[in-house]
Protein backbone atom coordinates (compact mmCIF):
# COMPACT_ATOMS: atom_id res chain seq x y z
CA UNK A 1 0.00 0.00 0.00
CA UNK A 2 1.34 3.68 -1.16
CA UNK A 3 1.62 6.06 2.04
CA UNK A 4 -1.60 8.41 1.75
CA UNK A 5 -3.40 10.54 4.20
CA UNK A 6 -7.17 9.30 4.20
CA UNK A 7 -9.76 12.27 4.38
CA UNK A 8 -13.25 12.78 5.05
CA UNK A 9 -13.28 15.24 1.81
CA UNK A 10 -10.58 15.78 -0.56
CA UNK A 11 -9.33 18.97 -2.72
CA UNK A 12 -7.83 19.39 -6.29
CA UNK A 13 -4.32 19.49 -4.62
CA UNK A 14 -5.85 15.82 -3.52
CA UNK A 15 -6.58 15.02 -7.11
CA UNK A 16 -3.62 15.38 -8.75
CA UNK A 17 -1.35 13.88 -5.88
CA UNK A 18 -3.77 10.93 -6.17
CA UNK A 19 -3.13 10.61 -9.85
CA UNK A 20 0.77 11.13 -9.71
CA UNK A 21 0.53 7.92 -7.11
CA UNK A 22 -1.71 5.78 -9.31
CA UNK A 23 1.29 6.20 -11.72
CA UNK A 24 3.91 5.99 -9.77
CA UNK A 25 6.64 3.00 -9.26
CA UNK A 26 4.15 0.62 -6.86
CA UNK A 27 0.89 2.10 -8.28
CA UNK A 28 -1.79 0.93 -10.47
CA UNK A 29 -0.41 -1.36 -13.81
CA UNK A 30 -3.56 -0.17 -16.27
CA UNK A 31 -3.00 3.93 -14.87
CA UNK A 32 1.08 3.32 -15.81
CA UNK A 33 0.48 2.29 -19.08
CA UNK A 34 -1.59 4.76 -20.37
CA UNK A 35 -0.78 7.37 -22.85
CA UNK A 36 -2.56 10.08 -24.49
CA UNK A 37 -3.56 8.59 -27.64
CA UNK A 38 -4.91 5.02 -25.50
CA UNK A 39 -7.14 7.25 -22.95
CA UNK A 40 -7.72 10.56 -25.74
CA UNK A 41 -11.52 8.79 -26.49
CA UNK A 42 -12.25 8.00 -22.60
CA UNK A 43 -11.73 11.79 -22.57
CA UNK A 44 -14.87 12.17 -25.34
CA UNK A 45 -16.81 9.91 -23.65
CA UNK A 46 -16.54 11.43 -20.40
CA UNK A 47 -17.81 14.66 -21.36
CA UNK A 48 -20.34 13.46 -23.53
CA UNK A 49 -21.32 12.06 -20.32
CA UNK A 50 -21.56 15.81 -18.65
CA UNK A 51 -24.19 16.87 -21.62
CA UNK A 52 -25.79 14.28 -20.72
CA UNK A 53 -26.14 15.04 -17.40
CA UNK A 54 -27.26 18.98 -17.99
CA UNK A 55 -29.55 17.80 -20.36
CA UNK A 56 -31.43 15.57 -17.58
CA UNK A 57 -30.91 18.37 -15.28
CA UNK A 58 -29.33 16.24 -12.69
CA UNK A 59 -27.12 18.00 -10.55
CA UNK A 60 -25.71 15.13 -8.61
CA UNK A 61 -24.40 13.44 -12.10
CA UNK A 62 -23.21 16.79 -13.03
CA UNK A 63 -21.52 16.81 -10.16
CA UNK A 64 -19.99 13.00 -10.74
CA UNK A 65 -18.90 13.53 -14.75
CA UNK A 66 -17.19 16.31 -14.02
CA UNK A 67 -14.96 14.76 -12.13
CA UNK A 68 -14.91 12.02 -15.01
CA UNK A 69 -13.59 15.35 -17.06
CA UNK A 70 -11.54 16.87 -14.26
CA UNK A 71 -9.52 13.74 -14.10
CA UNK A 72 -8.72 13.10 -17.93
CA UNK A 73 -7.22 16.75 -17.10
CA UNK A 74 -5.08 15.89 -14.32
CA UNK A 75 -4.19 12.71 -15.91
CA UNK A 76 -3.04 13.92 -18.94
CA UNK A 77 -0.89 16.95 -17.01
CA UNK A 78 0.56 13.62 -15.11
CA UNK A 79 1.94 12.41 -18.27
CA UNK A 80 3.68 15.22 -19.09
CA UNK A 81 5.00 16.30 -16.00
CA UNK A 82 6.82 12.59 -15.92
CA UNK A 83 8.49 14.12 -18.96
CA UNK A 84 9.31 17.36 -17.94
CA UNK A 85 7.38 19.15 -20.39
CA UNK A 86 4.68 20.82 -18.53
CA UNK A 87 2.41 20.15 -15.47
CA UNK A 88 -1.30 20.81 -13.93
CA UNK A 89 0.33 24.23 -13.09
CA UNK A 90 1.76 25.14 -16.58
CA UNK A 91 -2.05 24.09 -17.33
CA UNK A 92 -3.99 26.22 -14.87
CA UNK A 93 -1.07 29.20 -15.35
CA UNK A 94 -2.08 29.19 -19.37
CA UNK A 95 -6.14 29.36 -18.74
CA UNK A 96 -6.15 31.89 -16.32
CA UNK A 97 -3.80 34.02 -18.46
CA UNK A 98 -5.92 33.87 -21.21
CA UNK A 99 -9.48 34.61 -20.07
CA UNK A 100 -7.36 37.62 -18.35
CA UNK A 101 -6.21 38.43 -22.18
CA UNK A 102 -9.64 37.98 -23.44
CA UNK A 103 -11.53 39.55 -21.08
CA UNK A 104 -10.22 43.85 -21.21
CA UNK A 105 -13.72 44.97 -19.99
CA UNK A 106 -13.33 43.22 -16.66
CA UNK A 107 -9.56 43.24 -16.40
CA UNK A 108 -8.55 46.54 -18.81
CA UNK A 109 -10.14 49.54 -19.69
CA UNK A 110 -12.03 48.09 -22.52
CA UNK A 111 -16.33 49.16 -22.81
CA UNK A 112 -18.72 46.80 -24.16
CA UNK A 113 -21.99 47.41 -24.52
CA UNK A 114 -23.17 43.78 -25.34
CA UNK A 115 -22.26 39.82 -25.39
CA UNK A 116 -21.79 40.42 -29.31
CA UNK A 117 -19.26 43.13 -28.50
CA UNK A 118 -17.47 40.48 -25.88
CA UNK A 119 -17.44 37.85 -28.40
CA UNK A 120 -16.05 40.22 -31.14
CA UNK A 121 -13.46 41.45 -29.04
CA UNK A 122 -12.94 37.35 -27.96
CA UNK A 123 -12.54 36.20 -31.66
CA UNK A 124 -9.52 39.60 -32.24
CA UNK A 125 -7.62 38.63 -29.92
CA UNK A 126 -7.62 35.20 -30.17
CA UNK A 127 -6.99 35.75 -34.03
CA UNK A 128 -3.88 38.29 -32.61
CA UNK A 129 -2.45 35.90 -30.18
CA UNK A 130 -2.63 32.69 -32.56
CA UNK A 131 -1.33 34.88 -35.48
CA UNK A 132 -3.76 34.87 -37.45
CA UNK A 133 -4.17 37.50 -39.88
CA UNK A 134 -7.21 36.43 -41.73
CA UNK A 135 -10.38 34.55 -41.26
CA UNK A 136 -9.25 31.56 -43.25
CA UNK A 137 -6.00 30.62 -41.05
CA UNK A 138 -8.68 30.84 -38.35
CA UNK A 139 -10.88 28.65 -39.87
CA UNK A 140 -7.91 26.04 -40.74
CA UNK A 141 -7.40 26.03 -37.23
CA UNK A 142 -10.90 24.65 -36.23
CA UNK A 143 -10.53 21.01 -35.27
CA UNK A 144 -10.83 18.30 -37.59
CA UNK A 145 -11.78 15.76 -35.24
CA UNK A 146 -15.40 17.84 -34.46
CA UNK A 147 -18.29 16.52 -35.17
CA UNK A 148 -18.93 17.28 -38.51
CA UNK A 149 -21.97 19.02 -37.82
CA UNK A 150 -20.16 21.22 -34.96
CA UNK A 151 -17.38 22.09 -37.63
CA UNK A 152 -19.47 23.05 -40.49
CA UNK A 153 -21.09 25.69 -38.17
CA UNK A 154 -18.17 27.26 -36.85
CA UNK A 155 -17.26 27.46 -40.38
CA UNK A 156 -19.82 28.86 -41.34
CA UNK A 157 -20.06 31.33 -38.80
CA UNK A 158 -15.99 32.41 -39.27
CA UNK A 159 -17.17 33.21 -42.91
CA UNK A 160 -20.11 35.40 -41.67
CA UNK A 161 -17.04 37.56 -40.00
CA UNK A 162 -15.40 38.23 -42.66
CA UNK A 163 -18.98 39.22 -44.63
CA UNK A 164 -19.04 35.91 -46.68
CA UNK A 165 -22.61 35.06 -45.64
CA UNK A 166 -26.38 35.27 -47.15
CA UNK A 167 -28.03 38.61 -46.38
CA UNK A 168 -30.76 36.65 -44.39
CA UNK A 169 -32.30 33.07 -44.14
CA UNK A 170 -34.08 32.89 -47.79
CA UNK A 171 -30.52 32.17 -49.09
CA UNK A 172 -29.73 29.87 -46.91
CA UNK A 173 -33.49 28.24 -47.98
CA UNK A 174 -32.75 28.51 -51.26
CA UNK A 175 -29.21 27.08 -51.37
CA UNK A 176 -30.79 24.18 -49.59
CA UNK A 177 -33.33 23.70 -52.09
CA UNK A 178 -30.55 23.94 -55.10
CA UNK A 179 -28.28 21.47 -53.27
CA UNK A 180 -31.35 19.08 -52.92
CA UNK A 181 -32.13 19.09 -56.86
CA UNK A 182 -28.13 18.35 -57.35
CA UNK A 183 -28.54 15.49 -54.80
CA UNK A 184 -31.46 14.11 -56.91
CA UNK A 185 -29.38 14.44 -60.28
CA UNK A 186 -26.40 12.83 -59.01
CA UNK A 187 -28.53 9.69 -58.07
CA UNK A 188 -29.42 9.51 -61.62
CA UNK A 189 -25.87 9.12 -62.93
CA UNK A 190 -25.56 6.60 -60.53
CA UNK A 191 -21.72 7.53 -59.02
CA UNK A 192 -21.31 6.99 -55.40
CA UNK A 193 -19.09 9.67 -55.35
CA UNK A 194 -20.70 11.87 -56.53
CA UNK A 195 -24.39 11.34 -54.73
CA UNK A 196 -21.89 11.60 -51.70
CA UNK A 197 -20.77 14.67 -52.25
CA UNK A 198 -24.05 16.43 -53.29
CA UNK A 199 -25.32 14.70 -49.94
CA UNK A 200 -22.72 16.39 -48.14
CA UNK A 201 -23.78 19.85 -49.77
CA UNK A 202 -27.52 19.10 -48.48
CA UNK A 203 -25.89 18.58 -44.79
CA UNK A 204 -23.68 21.49 -44.67
CA UNK A 205 -26.72 24.09 -46.26
CA UNK A 206 -29.04 22.31 -43.29
CA UNK A 207 -26.55 23.96 -40.89
CA UNK A 208 -26.74 26.83 -42.79
CA UNK A 209 -30.13 27.48 -41.77
CA UNK A 210 -29.79 26.34 -37.89
CA UNK A 211 -26.87 28.79 -37.87
CA UNK A 212 -29.55 31.52 -39.34
CA UNK A 213 -32.08 30.50 -37.23
CA UNK A 214 -29.75 30.36 -33.95
CA UNK A 215 -30.28 26.61 -33.67
CA UNK A 216 -27.37 24.16 -32.97
CA UNK A 217 -27.25 21.73 -35.66
CA UNK A 218 -25.70 19.17 -33.72
CA UNK A 219 -28.11 19.63 -30.40
CA UNK A 220 -31.06 19.43 -33.44
CA UNK A 221 -29.84 16.25 -35.01
CA UNK A 222 -29.36 14.34 -31.35
CA UNK A 223 -32.87 15.73 -30.71
CA UNK A 224 -34.07 14.27 -34.00
CA UNK A 225 -32.32 10.85 -32.80
CA UNK A 226 -33.95 10.66 -29.60
CA UNK A 227 -37.61 11.78 -31.10
CA UNK A 228 -37.05 9.00 -34.03
CA UNK A 229 -35.88 6.20 -31.26
CA UNK A 230 -39.47 6.96 -29.08
CA UNK A 231 -41.40 6.97 -31.96
CA UNK A 232 -40.14 3.75 -33.47
CA UNK A 233 -40.02 1.88 -30.08
CA UNK A 234 -43.52 2.74 -29.58
CA UNK A 235 -44.49 1.66 -33.53
CA UNK A 236 -42.71 -1.50 -32.27
CA UNK A 237 -44.78 -1.50 -29.51
CA UNK A 238 -48.00 -1.21 -30.81
CA UNK A 239 -47.12 -3.65 -33.95
CA UNK A 240 -46.19 -6.65 -31.12
CA UNK A 241 -49.58 -6.03 -29.59
CA UNK A 242 -51.99 -5.99 -32.70
CA UNK A 243 -50.15 -8.95 -34.06
CA UNK A 244 -48.27 -7.38 -36.65
CA UNK A 245 -44.87 -8.78 -38.59
CA UNK A 246 -43.36 -5.34 -39.29
CA UNK A 247 -40.91 -6.70 -41.60
CA UNK A 248 -43.93 -8.11 -43.83
CA UNK A 249 -46.68 -5.05 -43.72
CA UNK A 250 -45.88 -2.87 -46.38
CA UNK A 251 -44.78 0.50 -45.32
CA UNK A 252 -47.84 2.52 -46.05
CA UNK A 253 -49.63 0.47 -43.20
CA UNK A 254 -46.17 1.14 -40.91
CA UNK A 255 -46.66 4.60 -41.41
CA UNK A 256 -50.07 4.60 -39.72
CA UNK A 257 -48.71 3.40 -36.71
CA UNK A 258 -45.72 6.03 -36.92
CA UNK A 259 -48.42 8.31 -37.01
CA UNK A 260 -50.48 7.13 -34.53
CA UNK A 261 -47.11 6.91 -32.33
CA UNK A 262 -46.36 10.22 -32.81
CA UNK A 263 -50.14 11.80 -32.09
CA UNK A 264 -49.82 9.56 -28.65
CA UNK A 265 -46.49 11.06 -27.76
CA UNK A 266 -47.28 14.49 -28.16
CA UNK A 267 -50.50 13.99 -26.53
CA UNK A 268 -48.11 13.13 -23.51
Amino acid sequence: MVDFDFKDSYSFEDLVKIVALLRAPGGCPWDREQTHSSIKQSFIEETYEVIEAINKDDKALMCEELGDVLLQVVFHAQMERETGTFDMSNVCDGICKKLIERHPHVFGEVKVGSSAEVLDNWDTIKRKSKQQATQGQAMQKIPLELPALMRAQKLQSKAKKAGFDWDDVSGAYDALQKEIVELKEAQKSGSRETMQDELGDVLFSAVNIARFLDLDAEQSLMGANDKFLSRYLLVEELAQKRGIDMKTTPIEELDKLWDEAKAQLRSN
